[in-house]
């Protein structure tokens, strides 16, 4: 088993990217992935520079993914997009079909993110089809339906040819919007947003009337208000054959949880998770801001 770290999907300035960069680059995860994954109006860094990064942690001994926008609205996205996908040697992790398609006509392998509907074996060997090397799995799934959907693609012969990746801990991506909820709630119109996701480095929390942390607004995401925690799943998940688990960075306390993690192949403990703060439901078929 592998364990990843997930490109960052809040708002950094371009220091703070590189800082945590720097100190991933000396932490125990096999796969880092990098990227803007949620807005390509967040030009601390552009497409160059997370090529150059990407490089750099290459040189370091980590397989490096290169992810793309979850939600393409404009010509000039997708030319970036383009550039990012003929990068020349690095993965891909689509987080689109328009970025599917395109991996397919280079004719190179590719990560489908979880941003991608693919909930069943049909789907999955449309994907494989077209070059599918690495899969995802929704994040709203249950481990349940992800192990009876290994066993079935066990029977079907094609479990060998991708690699399974759970997203483990972090707040949940949950939808995306061509509205900027983080503009709309400081009153800016998403054209002239003035960028001020920038100043919620961990997203604006929302919640409910009765005070309860419902949800997490971080430009056109909506995100989980809980972080979803599955440390006590690891055992689990390598027993059904899960190839990675991903770690979702909101801050360097990632990768501490990223040593955690690991950890629990070689000495499993329980951890008690805090209710009020975490979340597993959505992995044992309960409300997903439940925990068991």
């Amino acid at each position: 088993m592998k364990f990843s770290l997930g490109a960052p999907q809040f708002f950094w300035p371009k220091q703070e990217v590189e800082q945590f960069y720097q100190q991933a680059k000396n932490s125990s995860a096999d796969i880092i992935y990098v990227g803007e994954t949620v807005c390509s109006k967040r030009r601390e860094l552009r497409d160059k520079d997370w090529l150059a990064l990407a490089q750099e942690l290459t040189k370091a001994g980590k397989q490096v993914v290169i992810s793309t926008m979850t939600l393409l609205e404009s010509p000039s996205e997708l030319q970036v997009l383009k550039r990012l996908c003929n990068n020349g040697d690095l993965l891909v992790e689509a987080n689109d079909l328009s970025a599917v398609q395109v991996m397919n006509e280079l004719k190179l392998p590719f990560v489908v993110g979880a941003a991608i509907n693919c909930y069943n074996l049909a789907t999955l060997k449309v994907l494989l089809k077209q070059g599918m090397s690495r899969w995802v799995m929704p994040v709203e799934l249950s481990g349940d339906w992800l192990k009876q959907l290994l066993n079935e693609a066990e029977d079907e012969g094609v479990r060998s040819q991708f690699e399974a990746e759970v997203f483990s801990w972090g707040y949940m991506p949950l939808a995306y919007s061509a509205r900027c909820f983080t503009a709309r709630s400081e009153d800016k119109a998403k054209d002239d947003c003035q960028y001020c996701c920038i100043n919620y480095p961990q997203g604006r929390r929302m919640n409910s009337r009765e005070g309860e942390r419902v949800f997490v607004l971080n430009g056109i995401q909506t995100m989980s208000g809980y972080q979803y925690n599955l440390i006590n799943e690891v055992s689990d998940m390598q027993a059904m054959g899960v190839d990675v688990v991903r770690i979702s960075p909101d801050s360097e306390l990632a990768l501490q949880k990223l040593d955690d993690f690991r950890a629990q192949l070689l000495a499993p403990k329980h951890y008690p998770l805090d209710g009020n703060a975490e979340c597993n439901g959505y992995w044992h078929k309960i409300a997903g801001m439940s925990v068991q």
